[in-house]
């Protein structure tokens, strides 16, 4: 089971995030590249919310892909080109995440490969499968 840590000696967290996640011994783990917000047929929307929320869409894809889910993701790492774009990256994030939510963190960068990108997100997935004992 993760363990989802908000301890009460520090600040509370600025948005909807963990300040920490620990997780077991025995879990799979799944590191997710970072996304870029870029539909399968090469179109990139314009704002940083549909950016962000075609990021996700991959992220959980990868995730269904190794059986796993939103729930599983203990650590997300993103990257925005402008404070500007922090709104729509959060919005689209806070829909994506589950309850406790994973650890984050948000960096503003100068840019990435195209001039077009606005937000980049890259995610760590732990599950613990439930195994029977042996007989």
């Amino acid at each position: 089971m993760l363990r989802h840590l908000v301890p009460a000696s520090l600040r509370a967290p600025f948005a909807r995030y963990s300040h920490a996640v620990e997780v077991p011994a025995g879990a799979r783990l799944l590191l997710v590249s970072g996304q870029l917000g870029i539909a399968p047929d090469e179109v990139v929307p314009e704002s940083a919310e549909e950016q962000a929320a075609l990021c996700f869409r991959a992220i959980s894809a990868c995730l269904a892909e190794a059986g796993m889910s939103a729930a599983d993701v203990v650590r997300l790492n993103a990257y925005v080109t402008d404070r500007a774009h922090m709104t729509g990256y959060m919005a689209a994030r806070d829909r994506f995440v589950a309850d406790p939510p994973p650890a984050s963190t948000l960096m503003i960068v100068s840019g990435f490969t195209r001039p077009e990108f606005k937000v980049e997100v890259e995610a760590l997935a732990a599950r613990l499968d439930e195994r029977p004992e042996p007989a």
